[in-house]
């Protein structure tokens, strides 16, 4: 006998895992219904029943679900004794419990059970409908780890019947459904005869009595919801009882309303209310409070007081203005509530099973309930998260002083217990929360058109008045106005990857969605008129705002107690807070460190150092300064290369003297701002670099010395940019792919809010580019329609700057003098021990925490590299601090523009402004840095020719020249105009550093202020006026782009020590800067190139020779790293190099006898054949290795079995008592004889193991046909919008070709074709199939014609191939003339004679033609020759390389 049965409950469990022995964790049973058949299917009883609720009520969402209402049960139900007694009958005859996903009823029925007293006798075995066989059957995508989904009930009856069963959560329709499913599958032997207990020839037997589908028994199910519904309409009074009075009446004009619970966008993907926003609109409504209670976390907090003080501050100062005019003023100032809505678990600490919680608002009436909120939002996320951040209560009562309570929304917990769980369950709970929060404790209370609510609030109304406990009435905001629902649900539809048209509601198939459009920020009257019932309601409202009060967060920045020595400590700074012993302590080190730095103290130093000291001493940030030297210090001590300083910190001599910056401020000229302005009370903000491996080891310096709780990252917030909020609208909006990408392709570099808002004439002028300009029409256009197109643009529109995810600041660290929690909430940081807080760096300063950037700098690791390659090959000792300023091979090499590597000096364009220079001494360095950016880089034509005399150096007044000769009278520093204000017009230090920022920022107010004062002063000491006006003029059209000197001083040199590196030694700094490179297998490509130009073999890996990293043979060539081989990890190659200690390697048979086997495995040793790396064993080549035998075994795995064996027979002979051989060892195997790899196949293996070609590439031979002719690269293919319309030419080598045949039975070719950057599949068709198939053999090199455009019947643009020839012969076919190109300078006697010498040589076809130019005042000449002619010969080519003249075919 089977039993299928089947229950409805009241909910769900809170734990499935739970045991049944949990009672309040499992629901109670209303409905059960069962069948029992026989074993031939045959139905022998059938029973439904409702059961009478007793000692509970059945919550609202179970009766939404199966519609048995509490009324209903208590009118028709059977008492639970009756029907379990009825059952036990059935189950007692039966053989087998069946039904689907019977887990969950057995488990409430047990529970029931053990509520009457009984054992629960449901013991017998079960054969489920809903298992991973019936999931394999039905065959739904999207199950766990790539299964198929387990299929509901109403699934599996459409896959075996075809038709649907609409009529689930019916206990008796469910049974009936599942029985036919049940008795189907038994019919199809979906069960085995072992799982049913049944001998051979019952499924024959079964089908004989049922060889159709099984059908329905044909039972009338009851409509359990219209039944409820009934009993409540026969309960309604016919005529409605007069409107009871309410018990406050609401005046509208005196009535204070706020809202209460508001998210923002900081509620991450779920709201997308911007905090300004959420003010602006509380202030247009008149409101005089608003508050934050952003999801688990309290991001915006700052942003949001200081947005609300930046507010109330405008207020006082209008409301001043108008007292004193007085006018009549109605402006008011807003009161920030503080708040969070937290996820209240019961155990944050278990993540045993997920418990989200119930979300409870909490606001915070003062600064310490602000501070309890802290507290609460860091422990969520540091102990609570899992899947969201979480407290318990446990926690809360830890931090609930001067806390407000409301007990949520719909997922509150009172709310969430009386429409989930029962009343007597919601009851308690309130209770607790009242005897926690008393008087601030409030039912929060809303009414957002819901049917949910309808039930739901006449319940928290009744509890409230029945418990004394206030109502609030709130309106839970996810967006500000109405209009923005539809961009809301948009944004939910991205968090959760659905389609908008997706419809919204629970379960499969269905999304999440607000369901309305009512979550937004109300007006005072229109809550005044949904609470009309509920007066207090609102009442209640401003008893809260009066319990609250606005406290600011900014704060003076609080730096840790440094640990001075004891000889330094003054007892009076423990008694009024001074920083007297810190002062001194900093003085001393700033003079032992002069002392070092200097030869002799000389009065313009002391006075440099004494002035910095005072100012230091005056702003009160001594311990700033030995903090940073401290970690600084003790970086070196580690061997972390620090650098020599960045900004204008590098300015200071008291941060050159303690070791903190590098560069010499008072050799250089360098001036600290800071310093400047002794007014100036604020916090430096010293950036340190260090190299990027050593940066780690610094910041857990700084974690040991003040405590894991002391020191953070820093967040950052993630936003949504125009195009990705293009992508991510489109793709749930259903825009199909190719229309999103073009729209997100058009997009300018400008937000959408501007591209779409602001005049036309604006726009271009903003954009300026042609093409820009064109592509922001047609988006303006496409905007303007109705279509999805349109509405994707709109929808983007509102979403762009959503906050998307949080990540981590690149450098940013936190310290704080105590628990960072005291000052400021933290989250855990991904990928970290450490915490990072929730205040991003644009606030940290504000927020009174002393920020420090910890900056990883690759040069400097690069530069620490190239000088232990140096200590390792050549035995020198270098110190990059040491280097000589005036090396002539550095400056030379800098006049050659020989940069490619060197530190912000590599781009093209520097490159050909060097040359230009020649620089000779740093100054021209620090100047080129300074130039080089948009604004000031018009000066360098003119910074050139005055530094050669080809232009005279002007200054505008005689006095300039003291501060501008280095530049060549060219303002180039914003140090220079902080000086020359103080020579011209006598300003004051703390005057010039005013006019440095106000020029800076454009401060028209502050410079209309300083001009007068400028001129009048500079006039009174004899300079011209009109002079003056211009000097002015430049001054603020400089200013705006101006380049701090110090910074550039410190980056130059750091170029320096890089230039000096590869000028002297070229091969290891190469190699240093392809080890640091080799995660970027492009850029390894790039700078392999450049060692080839330089003349520096790059020789591909070595079993004897390569480390884990590029590195130096003996002869001076860099060999490539083994690290860098794909399947070699760190285990095989440090097995390798630890091995290779005992010596090199004789054979492959030596190295498989020597090596670690385990480490190295078939994999590593495969790709070292491919790569190369056992070339060195000259008896074999590389296809030796790959030879197979008769049994498919090749050569390879013969070495590494035979290794294996002698290692084996080694190991035996040492566990021997006399230590004698154990065994026979295998013979070394026989080398094979094979013909070598071609060099094709060889390239491209290699290829496939390092991600390029190492020991050549196939393109190499026709670089001059490709410098000369091509017009286009692969890359160019593979954007192809970007250059639509476009004829192109390009060269590259056929990779992969096959021959195919489309659907409709036509031939077509389909290839892969690739060049020295990038690969492109290409698809040939009907005739250019036919035209150039006689092309598609791999390894074929082609050079191929054609044009990008949008095909005919096609949406999109392509590469149409118009034809493809040989590479090889685009040379004969197409040189008709050879140009050749040179400087004026370069053109001397000598390289006229050796280019007639070399013209001679090459006599042929191809005319001259010459070009000689003057690069500094851009004016060429073009001279063509008519008598001489020349055949262009590779040799021909490789002598004018020598001679560095640029040429080119035509």
């Amino acid at each position: 006998m089977y039993l299928i049965f089947d229950t409805e409950t009241t909910g769900l469990p809170r734990n499935f895992n739970a045991p049944i022995t949990d009672l309040d964790n499992w629901p109670r049973v209303v409905q059960l219904a069962w069948q029992l058949h026989d074993e031939s299917g045959e139905l022998v009883s059938q029973q439904d029943f409702i059961i009478r609720p007793d000692g509970f009520n059945i919550p609202f969402e179970s009766e939404r679900v199966h519609g048995i209402s509490t009324e209903l049960a208590q009118a028709v139900g059977e008492s639970l004794a009756d029907v379990l007694a009825l059952f036990n009958k059935d189950l007692a005859r039966a053989k087998f419990m069946v039904g689907h996903n019977l887990r969950f009823d057995l488990n409430v029925m047990g529970a029931e059970y053990l509520r009457m007293g009984q054992a629960t006798p449901l013991t017998l075995p079960v054969l489920d409908t809903c298992t991973e066989n019936s999931a394999q059957l039905c065959q739904i995508p999207g199950g766990r780890g790539g299964k198929f989904k387990l299929p509901t009930l109403t699934e599996l009856h459409q896959h075996l019947f075809g038709e649907a069963f609409n009529e689930a959560h019916n206990a008796t329709a469910d049974v009936e459904s599942t029985t036919r499913c049940f008795l189907e599958l038994l019919r199809k032997e979906h069960y085995t005869l072992e799982e049913i207990l049944q001998e051979p020839g019952y499924f024959e037997s079964f089908r004989t009595l049922n060889p159709a589908p099984i059908q329905k028994i044909g039972l009338q199910h009851v409509n359990l919801k219209a039944e409820s519904q009934k009993l409540r309409d026969a309960k309604r009074p016919t005529q409605a009882p007069a409107t009871p009075k309410p018990s406050v009446q609401l005046a509208n004009e005196n009535v204070v309303f706020a809202h209460l619970h508001n998210h923002t966008q900081y509620s991450i993907l779920q709201s997308t209310a911007e905090v300004s926003a959420l003010i602006a609109k509380a202030v247009a409504l008149k409101q005089p409070a608003v508050a934050l209670t952003d999801t688990g976390n309290m991001m915006a907090a700052f942003q949001f007081e200081k947005l609300a003080a930046a507010h109330n501050a405008k207020i006082a100062a209008a409301r001043a203005e108008a007292q004193e005019k007085g006018e009549p003023f109605d402006g008011q100032e807003i009161l920030p509530i503080i708040g969070c809505e937290f996820n209240v678990c019961r155990n944050h600490q278990d993540k045993s099973v997920k418990d989200n919680g119930y979300q409870i608002v909490c606001l915070a009436k003062n600064k310490n309930g602000y501070q309890q909120l802290i507290k609460l939002a860091s422990i969520a996320y540091t102990q609570g998260m899992y899947y969201v951040p979480r407290i318990d209560k446990e926690v809360l009562l830890q931090y609930k002083e001067d806390l407000i309570v409301l007990s949520g929304n719909l997922y509150g917990e009172i709310p969430n217990l009386l429409l989930n769980v029962g009343e007597r369950q919601a009851e308690e709970a309130l209770l607790w929360w009242k005897a926690q929060f008393g008087e601030d404790f409030y039912i929060e209370i809303g009414r957002h058109n819901l049917e949910v609510e309808e039930r739901l609030n006449p319940m928290l109304v009744s509890l409230a008045a029945q418990h004394q406990i206030k109502l609030v009435a709130t309106n839970n905001t996810y967006y500000v106005e109405q209009k923005d629902a539809m961009a809301h649900d948009v944004l939910l539809c991205v968090k959760d990857g659905e389609l908008v048209e997706t419809p919204k509601g629970r379960g499969r198939g269905f999304r999440y969605g607000l369901e309305n459009d009512s979550y937004y920020m109300r007006s005072t009257e229109e809550m005044l008129a949904l609470f009309a019932d509920l007066p207090e309601s609102i009442t209640n409202v401003a008893e809260i705002i009066e319990k609250c009060e606005h406290y600011g967060l900014a704060r003076e920045v609080l730096l840790p107690a440094f640990d001075i020595p004891t000889e330094f400590i003054d007892a009076q700074d423990a008694i009024d807070g001074g920083k007297r012993g810190e002062n001194a302590f900093l003085r001393y080190l700033t003079y032992e460190g002069a002392k070092k730095r200097y030869t002799e103290l000389t009065p313009e130093i002391t006075e440099r150092i004494d002035f910095e000291l005072a100012t230091i001493e005056k702003t009160g940030y001594p311990g700033y300064f030995l903090i940073v030297q401290d970690f600084c210090n003790a970086a070196r001590q580690m061997g972390v290369s620090v650098g020599p300083g960045r900004g204008s910190a590098a300015g200071s001599a008291v941060a050159y003297c303690i070791g903190i910056t590098n560069v010499d401020p008072i050799k250089y000229d360098l001036l600290f701002e800071r310093f400047l302005n002794p007014d100036r009370v604020s916090m430096p903000d010293i950036d340190i670099d260090f190299d990027d491996e050593g940066r780690g080891r610094v910041i857990d310096y700084v974690i040991n010395k003040y405590g894991a709780k002391q020191v953070a990252q820093i967040i950052t917030y993630g936003t949504m940019a125009a195009k990705s909020a293009i992508r991510d609208t489109a793709r749930v909006m259903n825009l199909p792919l190719p229309e999103a990408d073009r729209l997100a392709k058009l997009i300018p570099d400008l937000s959408l809010r501007k591209l779409f808002t602001i005049p036309e004439p604006e726009l271009i002028d903003k954009l300026r580019n042609q093409e820009a300009v064109a592509n922001a029409k047609e988006l303006r256009r496409i905007y303007q329609g109705t279509d999805l197109q349109a509405q994707v643009l709109q929808k983007a529109m509102e979403i762009e700057g959503s906050v998307r995810n949080t990540g981590i600041h690149a450098c940013g660290v936190i310290i704080t003098p105590d628990d960072l929690t005291n000052f400021v909430p933290v989250a855990t940081a991904k990928d970290s021990e450490m915490v990072c807080t929730q205040y991003d760096n644009s606030v940290a300063e504000s927020a009174g925490l002393l920020k420090m950037d910890f900056l990883g700098l690759k040069t400097l690791t690069l530069i620490k590299d190239a000088v232990r390659l140096v200590r390792e090959n050549r035995g020198i000792e270098l110190d990059p601090d040491a280097f000589p300023i005036d090396d002539e091979a550095t400056y030379a090499l800098f006049q050659r523009g020989d940069t490619v590597g060197i530190f912000q000096y590599e781009s093209p364009g520097m490159q050909k402004h060097l040359k230009e220079l020649k620089p000779t001494v740093f100054a021209d360095l620090i100047a080129m840095n300074a130039l080089y950016r948009p604004g000031p880089m018009e000066y360098i034509p003119s910074y050139c020719k005055r530094k050669h005399g080809d232009e005279p150096i002007v200054y505008d007044l005689p006095d300039c020249e003291g501060y501008l000769k280095e530049t060549y009278g060219i303002t180039v520093y914003q140090e220079q105009v902080m000086l020359l204000s103080q020579k011209l017009a006598d300003f004051t230090k703390g005057e010039a550093d005013t006019l440095r920022k106000a020029m800076g920022k454009k401060d028209r107010k502050v410079l209309d202020k300083m001009k007068p004062t400028f001129i009048e002063r500079a006039s009174a000491k004899g300079h011209p006026a009109p002079t003056l006006e211009k000097v002015w003029k430049d001054w603020e059209a400089f200013a705006s782009y101006a380049f701090n000197k110090s910074h550039s001083t410190c980056y130059a040199w750091v170029a320096y020590q890089t230039a000096y590196l590869k000028a002297n030694y070229p091969a290891e700094y190469m190699a240093s800067v392809l080890s640091n490179n080799m995660s970027d297998i492009k850029q390894v490509s790039f700078f392999m190139e450049e060692c080839r130009r330089m003349g520096i073999e790059v020789l591909g890996p070595d079993i004897n020779e390569s480390g884990f990293t590029f590195s130096v043979n003996a002869a001076g060539a860099i060999r490539f790293g083994l690290g860098a081989i794909r399947g070699m990890g760190s285990g095989p190659v440090d097995a390798i190099l630890t091995e290779r200690q005992n010596g090199p390697f004789a054979s492959i048979f030596d190295l498989t006898k020597r090596i670690n086997l385990r480490l190295c495995n078939k994999r590593a040793f495969e790709s070292l054949v491919y790569a190369g790396g056992f070339d060195s064993f000259k008896d074999v080549h590389r296809a030796q290795y790959m030879v197979a035998d008769a049994n498919g075994r090749t050569f390879l795995d013969a070495a590494m079995r035979y290794g294996a064996s002698v290692q084996e027979q080694a190991q035996s002979s040492q566990h021997s008592m006399f230590g004698e051989a154990t065994g026979t060892t295998m013979p070394a195997p026989t080398i094979p004889r094979a013909d070598e790899w071609p060099a094709i196949y060889k390239l491209n293996r290699e290829k496939e193991v390092v991600g390029i070609f190492i020991s050549g590439h196939p393109l190499d031979d026709y670089k001059v046909e490709i410098n000369s002719f091509c017009t286009g690269t692969v890359a160019m293919l593979n954007d192809p919008a970007a250059y639509l319309g476009r004829d192109l030419l390009l060269a590259a080598i056929i990779t992969t070709a096959e021959h195919r045949i489309t659907k409709r039975g036509d031939a077509f070719g389909s290839l892969i074709i690739e060049d020295y950057q990038d690969a492109f599949k290409l698809n040939l068709f009907n005739e250019s199939y036919l035209k150039f198939k006689h092309f598609m053999e791999p390894g074929t090199f082609v050079a191929i014609k054609g044009r990008i455009e949008v095909p005919r019947f096609r949406q999109y643009p392509e590469f149409v191939v118009h034809h493809i020839e040989l590479l090889q012969e685009l040379r004969d076919k197409r040189a008709k003339m050879l140009k050749l190109r040179f400087s004026a300078k370069q053109l001397d006697q000598l390289v006229i004679d050796q280019l007639h010498e070399l013209f001679e040589a090459n006599p042929g076809t191809c005319q001259l033609h010459f070009t000689v130019f003057d690069p500094l005042d851009g004016i060429e000449v073009s001279l063509p020759s008519r008598s001489i002619k020349v055949q262009p010969s590779s040799q021909l080519f490789k002598e004018l390389a020598k001679l560095d003249i640029q040429f080119k075919l035509n």
